[in-house]
């Protein structure tokens, strides 16, 4: 009987020692949509510097846009076709980063490392050529204000594919490590939701500030 009773108060310790699952009232694991509330806040922000941008074109709409440089006497030249090749370049890496995820969700371990290296290496390839973009391109931030939303928009664009380039790098490292699998793959999933959400801003950065 106080065998019984004895089990029967350590069933109940080890009850309070291990409290039950959490339960989630989503079928989204939290984890999702915290990156979508993250990139919530980050397309306010990338929107503040477009309203500047935007704001800077309506001030000076009785001039040529881009206006004109004041060291040249000539008009602010964009690099369009640079950008154009720099754009071709990460929207492959979006390509890549989906591969990898598909992969990773059918038990594809070579896929999944292949995928991340090559998305990786895109990523790297695009920030390089925004640097070499930035050498040669003429004028500087304090030149005139579309110089400096020049470089405010673009840079900005920049510092998120270095820290999803930072976030990738770590996936890549945890997937030659063994630690995704079919059923725990969160990680590679939220990388690669991080990942297009730049590549997507990259488009939209793009056609305002080389196009339009």
């Amino acid at each position: 009987m106080t065998a019984a009773a004895d089990a029967h108060g350590h069933g109940h310790g080890d009850a309070n020692l291990h409290p039950p699952p959490i339960h989630y009232s989503s079928r989204i694991a939290p984890s999702i949509v915290g990156i979508f509330l993250f990139i919530g806040s980050e397309i306010m922000l990338f929107g503040s510097f477009f309203t500047v941008y935007f704001f800077d074109r309506v001030v000076n709409h009785t001039h040529p846009w881009p206006p004109i440089d004041p060291a040249t006497g000539h008009q602010f030249e964009r690099p369009w076709f640079v950008a154009l090749v720099n754009t071709c370049i990460l929207v492959t890496s979006s390509f890549t980063m989906h591969w990898a995820t598909v992969s990773v969700k059918r038990g594809n371990r070579a896929g999944l490392q292949a995928g991340m290296v090559l998305t990786i290496l895109l990523g790297l390839t695009f920030l390089l050529t925004q640097v070499i973009e930035y050498h040669r391109i003429g004028f500087n931030t304090s030149d005139s204000s579309f110089a400096a939303t020049f470089f405010g928009l673009t840079g900005l664009h920049g510092c998120h594919v270095f820290i999803g380039l930072v976030i990738l790098t770590v996936m890549c490292i945890r997937a030659f490590r063994g630690h995704f699998s079919p059923e725990h793959h969160h990680g590679i999933e939220v990388g690669g939701i991080y990942w297009h959400f730049v590549d997507v801003m990259w488009i939209v950065v793009y056609v305002t500030v080389y196009i339009l």
